[in-house]
C-alpha cells in the first residue's frame, strides 16, 4: 500500500515536468502554462520563462529565436553564434536544479543579494574563475519589461566555451559513434545506457550484501532476534535507490541538454526519496515484528502492544515527510499544505476526541502498567481477569465468566485496584461474643486467639493483633487484624478455614458463645452458661493474674518468641497430612 501511494506522488511530483520533456526535441513551441505571457509572445516576462524558452529554441536548432533572449546587441549572426556557445555551456556546465530556484513571477526573486532588476541562475566553472550567469529587466521602448541573459554574461561566453572540451573518453571514440544521434542522444550514449543495465544490477546485489552485513548484527543488538530472512524484503527498494544512483551517474557523464537534464535529476531525486522511504517503512517493520516476537519469549504480552503503536506510529510519521518532500518537489506551497493539515488536523481531533482519549488511555495503561494481562483487579464496579489491553479498550474476564470492554479513557480515570500484584492477603474479621460473656472469659479468648495467630506459621506475627473494641448493639465485638503469608486465594481460603475453626474451638472452651444479631426475649428458664467451663476460664485468668503474666495489653515478647509457629498446621487429624501434602 504504501510503495503505491508513494509512486503515484512520485508521478504527480514529476508531472510538471512531462510538458517540457515532450518538447525538447521537437519544434519550438510555445512556453508552459506557469510561464505562459500576458503580452510578450517569446515568454520572457519572468526568469523561468526566459531560460525554458531559450533551451527549447537553441535545442531545436532555432539560434534565430534563441538569440531574441539574449541582450547581445550585436548583429544577428553573431548573436546566434552567441547563442550557440551559451547553449553549449548551459549543457555541461550548469547544474540542472539551478532552474528550480528561478522565480516565475514578473518581479523576479526580491529576496536575493542581488539588485531587484537582476536574477541569478547560477554558475559555471571556467579557468578564469567562477562566471556568473545572470539575467536582467530591461525595458525596450513603451512595451513590458521583459528579462533577458544580461550583457555582462554574456561577455563571458566566448572564454568559457573555448575551455570546453569532450569528456576525455569520447575523443577517443569513432567519429560515427559522435555524430550519429538518436533521439537527440548520441549514438555512444545509448550503449553506454544498454551496457549500464547489468552494472545496475550488480551494484544493486552488491548494496544488497552489504546493506545485509550491516543490518544484521545490528538488528541482533537492538531486537535480541536474528533476521536472516526479514532482511530479503529490503531488496525492492534497494533497487530502487540504487536506480537513482545509476541515474544521477549517467547525468554526469553525459552532455544531456540541460531541460533533459533537469528532467531526469528530478526522476532520481523523487526515485531516491521513494526508495529511502519505502526503505525505513521495510525496516520499522522488521524491527516491530523482531521486538514483538523478542517479547513473546520474554512473556511480556503489555510491551507488544507499545512495540505496535510505535511501529504505526513511526510509519505514518516518515510516509508524512516522503510526501511533504514529493510535494515540495512539486513546486507546491508547503505553507498552505502545512497550514490546512493543521486546521484538519484540529477538525478531525474535536471530530474523534472520545477516541483519542481512548488510544492515549490506552498509551499510559501500557506504558505505566497499573495491571496486567492475567491480572485480577477491580476497575469501578467490574472485577475480573484482565485477559487483553488493547489501543481502544481493555477485555475483563469477569467471575461470571462474561467478557467486559471498558475504555481505555475511562479505565485511566477509575481508580484501579489490582490485586494479582499484593504478597499476602488479610485477615480481618470481627469475632461477636454474646453479653453474658464475663471479663475473664474474655480475657481468656484474647489470649487463646492472640496465641493462635502467633503460633500459627502461615500468619505473619509481627502484624498481627486482636483487641476488645466495642460493645455492639448485640455483642462484644473483638476485632482481629492480620496477613495470611500466601498470595494464591485459594490457598488463603484454605487458611483462612482453618483459622475460623479453631477460633470457634477457643469461644467455644471458654464457655461463651457467638452472638447473635438479634434480640433474645426469654420466655423460659434456658441452660445459661456452661458454669463448669467458665469456672476452668475465670481459674485460668487468675493463675495468670497471681503469676503477673496477664496477657494485656499483650504477651512479654517472651512469651511470643516462645509459641511463635509452635502450632501445628495442618492439624494433625487434617486429610491434607494423611494424602502426605507439603505444608
Amino acid at each position: 500500500m504504501w510503495p503505491t501511494l508513494l509512486v503515484a506522488l512520485l508521478l504527480s511530483a514529476l508531472g510538471p515536468l512531462a510538458p517540457a520533456w515532450g518538447q525538447t526535441t521537437g519544434a519550438p513551441a510555445k512556453a508552459p502554462a506557469a510561464a505562459a505571457p500576458a503580452e510578450d509572445p517569446l515568454g520572457r516576462e519572468s526568469p523561468r520563462g526566459t531560460v525554458l524558452g531559450f533551451i527549447k529554441a537553441a535545442g531545436s536548432e532555432n539560434y534565430e529565436r534563441a538569440a531574441q533572449y539574449l541582450d547581445a546587441r550585436r548583429t544577428p549572426k553573431l548573436a546566434e553564434e552567441l547563442a550557440l556557445q551559451l547553449k553549449v555551456i548551459l549543457n555541461r556546465r550548469l547544474s540542472a536544479a539551478d532552474i528550480d530556484l528561478l522565480s516565475t513571477k514578473p518581479d523576479g526573486n526580491l529576496d536575493d543579494d542581488l539588485p531587484p532588476n537582476l536574477e541569478r541562475l547560477g554558475e559555471v566553472k571556467g579557468n578564469g574563475g567562477s562566471v556568473e550567469i545572470l539575467l536582467e529587466r530591461v525595458q525596450r521602448g513603451s512595451g513590458t519589461a521583459i528579462w533577458l541573459f544580461s550583457a555582462k554574461t554574456l561577455r563571458a561566453v566566448p572564454g568559457v566555451y573555448d575551455e570546453i572540451r569532450p569528456f576525455w573518453f569520447e575523443r577517443h571514440m569513432p567519429k560515427e559513434m559522435r555524430e550519429f544521434r538518436l533521439l537527440d542522444l548520441p549514438l555512444w550514449q545509448w550503449i553506454a545506457l544498454a551496457l549500464a543495465v547489468p552494472i545496475v544490477l550488480a551494484l544493486t546485489w552488491l548494496l544488497s550484501r552489504l546493506l545485509f552485513r550491516i543490518l544484521h548484527p545490528l538488528l541482533f543488538r537492538l531486537t535480541g532476534e536474528r533476521a536472516d530472512a526479514d532482511l530479503a524484503r529490503v531488496t525492492a527498494p534497494v533497487r530502487l535507490l540504487t536506480l537513482a544512483l545509476a541515474i544521477g551517474l549517467w547525468l554526469s557523464v553525459t552532455s544531456l541538454p540541460l531541460l533533459t537534464r533537469f528532467f531526469w535529476a528530478r526522476v532520481a531525486v523523487a526515485a531516491a526519496v521513494v526508495g529511502l522511504t519505502w526503505l525505513l517503512i521495510r525496516l520499522v517493520d522488521i524491527v516491530a515484528e523482531l521486538t514483538q516476537t523478542h517479547l513473546r519469549h520474554l512473556d511480556q504480552p503489555a510491551r507488544i502492544a507499545v512495540a505496535h503503536l510505535i511501529r504505526r506510529l513511526t510509519k505514518v510519521v516518515v510516509v508524512s515527510l516522503g510526501v511533504l518532500v514529493l510535494l515540495y518537489l512539486a513546486n507546491l506551497d508547503l505553507t498552505a499544505a502545512l497550514a490546512g493539515l493543521g486546521i484538519g488536523g484540529i477538525a478531525v481531533a474535536f471530530a474523534a476526541q472520545k477516541t483519542l482519549e481512548n488510544l492515549f488511555g490506552g498509551v499510559l495503561i501500557i506504558t505505566d502498567q497499573p495491571v496486567r494481562v492475567g491480572d485480577f483487579c477491580k476497575i469501578g464496579s467490574v472485577s475480573g481477569t484482565i485477559e487483553d489491553i488493547g489501543l481502544r479498550s481493555t477485555r475483563i474476564r469477569t467471575l461470571d465468566r462474561t467478557v467486559v470492554s471498558v475504555p481505555n479513557g475511562q479505565m485511566a480515570a477509575e481508580n484501579v485496584e489490582n490485586f494479582g500484584v499484593r504478597d499476602k492477603i488479610g485477615f480481618r474479621p470481627t469475632l461477636p461474643l454474646r453479653y453474658e460473656t464475663t471479663a475473664d472469659q474474655l480475657r481468656y479468648v484474647l489470649a487463646e486467639i492472640r496465641q493462635l495467630l502467633y503460633a500459627h506459621p502461615m500468619v505473619e506475627s509481627r502484624s498481627a493483633r486482636i483487641r476488645f473494641v466495642r460493645f455492639g448493639g448485640s455483642s462484644l465485638d473483638l476485632e482481629i487484624f492480620s496477613y495470611i503469608l500466601t498470595s494464591d486465594y485459594n490457598r488463603f481460603l484454605e487458611v483462612q478455614e482453618d483459622l475460623l475453626l479453631r477460633i470457634m474451638d477457643i469461644v467455644e472452651a471458654s464457655g461463651t458463645g457467638i452472638a447473635f444479631p438479634s434480640q433474645t426475649a426469654y420466655l423460659a428458664r434456658d441452660r445459661g452458661h456452661d458454669e463448669t467451663k467458665r469456672q476452668a476460664a475465670i481459674a485460668t485468668v487468675q493463675r495468670w493474674r497471681e503469676a503477673q503474666e496477664l496477657p494485656f495489653p499483650n504477651f512479654r515478647p517472651e512469651r511470643i518468641a516462645e509459641v511463635e509457629n509452635t502450632l501445628e498446621y495442618p492439624p494433625p487429624e487434617s486429610a491434607l497430612r494423611k494424602e502426605g501434602r507439603p505444608v
